[in-house]
């Protein structure tokens, strides 16, 4: 957690890392001129307050460097992103960098940018069927899953209780590749107890094209969990666990929780990403847990890695061990049907109603003057 925390301080005050294997001829005429390179941001929506938050993060990291940032939202719409995509192409940027609607939408408008020499940077998620893709850089997605059937495991006493207990699972966007690793994750984790009746199912949807949640939108995870509670849980039966796989699903299943349910108990509800109003009911016992990604150090990891392409150098193993955060440099795990990229995989970790003072000192949240909720730091 320290070397967590310690990103900030290292970055802001230091300024950029150091990029590994430069020249000193290549790295020090590219940073003279930045000014000279632009650079091409793709994020799906600016209405989800994760990649609003991303996208002006890295635009504002880029323009103190000196680039020129060229940011777009797609509102959710593969065929507008592709589009803006192809736009950014056309300009002749010098780095594209694309959080993808669709991973799979992309790969021929990238075959175009591969065939100009423009890299690209795939970001968070894994853009598919393309060989364009230079380097991915996210978090270890299936851990994220993992960590929340962990959870589940341990509230629920699984390996010390005879059970049964009920569980659902709601899953994220299916055009969303990570979704799929968030899914396999928890469900991986908590499989034998759902083959031996520990766990029960009792909407019978165990893969993630069932309990997939269009466009991760709070109210189409409040849709589906309320169809899922008149149908399998009448008369008060009890649904002791939901894992969803983030907070705006988690936020919809919750207030499907509030309406609809009719259980005495408060299900058990996992999330992810650290939304305010998602922190808010882990404080009010509606949510349990949340598995946090410092995304501050996601986008100061991206940036390092599109610095150093940038100024015309290879970032590869190297480029972790001048990292303050913990990154995994990774060749042989995300493989988008075409090759396996090269990956930086950052760590998440759980908070809960006890650890919440984590947050406070990654200096991304603030106490609120009553000492009970947080605030994001703006």
């Amino acid at each position: 957690m320290k070397k967590v925390i310690a990103t900030i301080t290292a970055l802001v005050m230091g300024g950029s890392l150091a990029a590994c294997g430069k020249t000193s001829s290549s790295s020090e005429s590219a940073v003279s001129n930045p000014g000279d390179k632009t650079i091409g941001i793709a994020m799906p929506a600016q209405n989800l307050e994760r990649w609003n938050s991303d996208g002006e993060f890295l635009k504002n990291k880029f323009e103190e460097a000196g680039y020129n940032v060229i940011l777009t939202y797609s509102d959710n719409n593969a065929t507008k992103q592709n589009n803006d995509v192809i736009g950014l192409i056309s300009k002749d940027v010098d780095l594209l960098l694309i959080a993808a609607v669709d991973g799979k939408e992309l790969s021929k408008t990238l075959d175009d940018a591969k065939a100009k020499n423009i890299p690209v940077v795939s970001y968070d998620r894994l853009i598919m069927g393309t060989e364009a893709i230079t380097y991915y850089v996210s978090f270890d997605n299936a851990t994220v899953g993992k960590l929340q059937g962990e959870y589940i495991k341990e509230q629920l006493q699984l390996d010390d209780t005879s059970g049964p207990y009920n569980i659902e699972f709601v899953g994220g966007d299916l055009a969303d590749n990570n979704a799929r690793y968030f899914f396999n994750g928890a469900y991986d984790t908590l499989v034998n107890y759902i083959d031996s009746g520990k766990l029960n199912v009792r909407s019978g949807k165990t893969t993630f094209e069932q309990v997939a949640t269009t466009d991760w939108l709070p109210e189409n995870a409040k849709k589906d969990m309320e169809k899922n509670l008149n149908a399998n849980y009448p008369s008060g039966t009890q649904l002791d666990a939901v894992i969803c796989s983030n907070d705006s699903t988690a936020l919809g299943v919750t207030q499907a929780i509030d309406s609809t349910y009719n259980g005495s108990n408060q299900p058990i509800i996992t999330g992810q990403d650290g939304d305010e109003e998602n922190l808010r009911n882990i404080v009010d016992g509606k949510q349990a847990m949340t598995v946090y990604k410092n995304l501050n150090d996601l986008t100061l990891v991206t940036f390092e890695v599109c610095k150093t392409i940038l100024e015309g150098n290879v970032p590869a193993a190297g480029l972790v061990d001048s990292l303050p955060m913990e990154v995994t440099y990774d060749t042989g795990s995300y493989n988008n049907g075409k090759k396996y990229v090269q990956s930086y995989l950052l760590v998440p970790y759980v908070i809960t109603k006890d650890n919440l003072q984590l947050l406070v000192e990654t200096d991304l949240y603030k106490w609120n003057d009553d000492g009970k909720y947080l605030s994001k730091v703006k």
